[in-house]
């Protein structure tokens, strides 16, 4: 029996990946809001547009909203993408809630998320843009 060539173990993976470039990409169906958007539409009323916890309907709350641009800060350097999520999802409860649970409003198409724990998890997407959007305020 002859060894394998190393053209003859490579040749089927070439193949494979010329008929993948082939075929379309998968696109995101359009018609959902970015991060950006939706927190212009659920948060920045009460956290403000900037993130600092000061938007217009905060002065008429029970408890002031939080200062989101100083949660990795807060975080030993780290961004709590997870537990940001959690909160905005409504699935992290605390007394005293007053933020209200935004599940129904960022049910969207799934894409696989990884919280640093190296699991792929199913996640909202529009939940996932919200995060990296509050994410991106840290320290402004």
């Amino acid at each position: 029996m002859q060894p394998l060539r190393p053209a003859f173990v490579f040749l089927p993976l070439a193949f494979a990946g010329l008929l993948a470039a082939c075929l379309p990409a998968a696109k995101e169906p359009a018609g959902f809001p970015t991060g950006a958007e939706d927190f212009a539409s659920y948060c920045a009323g009460c956290h403000g547009a900037d993130g600092k916890g000061d938007g217009p309907a905060a002065a008429g709350l029970p408890k002031k909203p939080a200062n989101l641009t100083v949660l990795a800060k807060n975080n030993g350097g780290t961004f709590p993408m997870t537990r940001v999520m959690a909160h905005i999802w409504g699935y992290a409860q605390e007394d005293g809630r007053v933020m209200p649970k935004f599940a129904p409003l960022l049910d969207s198409n799934m894409v696989l998320f990884d919280s640093g724990d190296g699991i792929q998890t199913p996640t909202p997407i529009r939940l996932v843009q919200l995060g990296e959007y509050v994410k991106g305020l840290q320290g402004s």
